[in-house]
């Protein structure tokens, strides 16, 4: 397949280079099976697993037998917390559980490929030559994404741009930290659920090298 070329933009939103896609990584296969595989255990770990009932050794009381055995013409009973009177434990109900499970890096792999060669497809992913952010004023880092054009009001609805770095400094935490239509977060730690819940995708040259890097082992 012959390598995808994208343009470079820098912080005015000028196309000052391009660079070609690692034809390793950027094949143009989506592999929807392994994008929903990727996605189901990152929520499944995500999870907590607290729900929690008690059962009938649980409930406080319940110690006395309500009434003898025999002789009153009514049903036997042991404990007045039976799970069939009120205030009784609870049958079958739920108890903390881990939900985590382990998915190949492979799978994993393959399913974070498919994510950005989806956005490829989609023309959503943007290349910046670097992120310089010299204040750590949030208006200074708002000029970045209007220059981008990628600030607009669809976008903010559902936190609609992901930036990947390379690096992030302390006055660029801040300065992003406070957007509302933006997530960031370094390449080399990105993953598929990350990727597919942003429309918009905008990576520094040196992340996406290092997350070709990464994807093509």
């Amino acid at each position: 397949m012959e390598a995808i070329t994208l343009p470079i933009y820098n912080a005015q939103g000028k196309e000052v280079d391009s660079v070609k896609l690692n034809t390793s990584v950027f094949d143009g296969i989506v592999n929807s099976e392994a994008m929903y595989q990727a996605i189901n255990a990152y929520r499944a770990n995500q999870r907590k697993g607290l729900a929690a009932t008690k059962t009938r050794g649980e409930v406080s009381g319940g110690g006395k037998k309500p009434w003898k055995q025999k002789g009153t013409g009514r049903a036997r009973v042991g404990s007045t917390r039976s799970p069939l009177w009120r205030h009784g434990g609870v049958i079958f109900g739920p108890h903390p559980r881990d939900f985590s499970y382990t998915l190949p890096d492979k799978i994993k792999n393959v399913a974070l490929k498919s994510s950005l060669n989806a956005k490829v497809k989609e023309n959503n992913l943007i290349v910046l030559d670097e992120l310089k952010i010299d204040s750590s004023k949030t208006k200074e880092a708002l000029k970045l994404f209007s220059n981008l054009k990628v600030n607009n009001k669809e976008d903010k609805k559902s936190a609609g741009v992901l930036l990947l770095l390379d690096k992030v400094g302390a006055k660029a935490k801040l300065a992003l930290r406070n957007i509302d239509f933006l997530r960031f977060n370094l390449a080399s730690d990105t993953n598929v659920y990350e990727v597919l819940t942003h429309k918009k995708l905008v990576i520094t040259k040196d992340g996406l090298t290092e997350l070709s890097n990464r994807l093509k082992k």
